[in-house]
């Protein structure tokens, strides 16, 4: 191909580009998209940038993130406003009482952080859990995102928890009620709904849903998800669901149980699953 050839095959290609471009920004403009549907909404990976650099501020992993906590303190408070100043909130106001709510979350992670530490054999220490631990990493955003959700904001809160979701498998909706010390072992596809309830030093491992009967939008402002009070252990893949399904405290829920109604405190709730080895003798 001679260098003219390639010229004017390279002016073509970008031709088609340009043409490509104006057709979908047209779509765009012709739908109403940029301006009526998705123009109040803070920027995805704004959002996913706040929520790895506070987890740093709060847990710094080396030296220097230590140096830079102060630092970075006073950007995220910016960082967030930036984020909040798109939705129908005073974002002044709310960036100033996130951040004076941050070091009660903090005790309340070290809480969280140190069950995990004490439940789990695999744990090293605390460290280990503290910057390995996707059920950590979850549970922290989580707690994060329900205290902006107190605090009135809209949208943000469940951006942040469906970014960690993203990162972990783990699915926590920021508006369910989580107590303290929750230990999420494993976790890659756990579930918990919006209107779950969950009490102190809970236990679930991988797999977990906390869910709904049936998905209705009539249901919107109704109770849809059990109730799970304290020092309760759920074992992987069990299935428990219904607003009106209370699991009582000390209770140990074993794996691939499907449960739909209230057990007492105290329960032991096992699936039957019946395995058989044949084994063939030797010739």
């Amino acid at each position: 191909m001679t260098t003219f050839d390639q010229l004017s095959h390279s002016m073509t290609q970008d031709t088609m580009t340009e043409t490509r471009q104006e057709t979908f920004a047209w779509r765009l403009r012709h739908r109403g998209l940029p301006t009526t549907l998705l123009g109040n909404v803070p920027a995805k990976s704004e959002v996913h940038h706040f929520a790895d650099k506070l987890f740093e501020v709060m847990f710094p992993n080396n030296c220097q993130q230590v140096r830079q906590a102060a630092v970075r303190y006073g950007e995220l408070m910016e960082h967030l406003q930036r984020l909040l100043a798109p939705l129908a909130v005073d974002a002044a106001t709310v960036a100033e009482a996130f951040f004076a709510a941050l070091p009660a979350l903090f005790d309340q992670l070290l809480e969280d952080a140190n069950a995990v530490l004490a439940s789990d054999p695999a744990a090293t220490g605390l460290a280990e859990v503290i910057v390995a631990y996707p059920g950590f990493y979850t549970v922290a955003v989580y707690r994060l995102a329900h205290q902006l959700l107190a605090l009135g904001v809209p949208l943000l809160p469940r951006m942040l928890t469906e970014y960690a979701h993203s990162q972990t498998g783990i699915d926590i909706h920021p508006a369910a009620q989580i107590g303290r010390a929750l230990v999420i072992d494993h976790g890659t596809g756990t579930i918990i709904g919006a209107t779950a309830r969950i009490g102190h030093h809970v236990q679930l491992y991988h797999g977990v849903t906390l869910g709904a009967l049936q998905v209705a939008k009539s249901m919107a402002n109704t109770k849809r998800h059990p109730t799970i009070e304290d020092h309760v252990t759920i074992y992987a893949n069990a299935t428990i669901l219904g607003g009106e399904t209370v699991v009582g405290h000390h209770t140990i829920i074993g794996g691939n149980v499907w449960l739909t109604e209230s057990v007492p405190p105290y329960s032991q709730v096992y699936h039957e699953g019946k395995v058989r080895v044949r084994t063939k003798p030797p010739e």
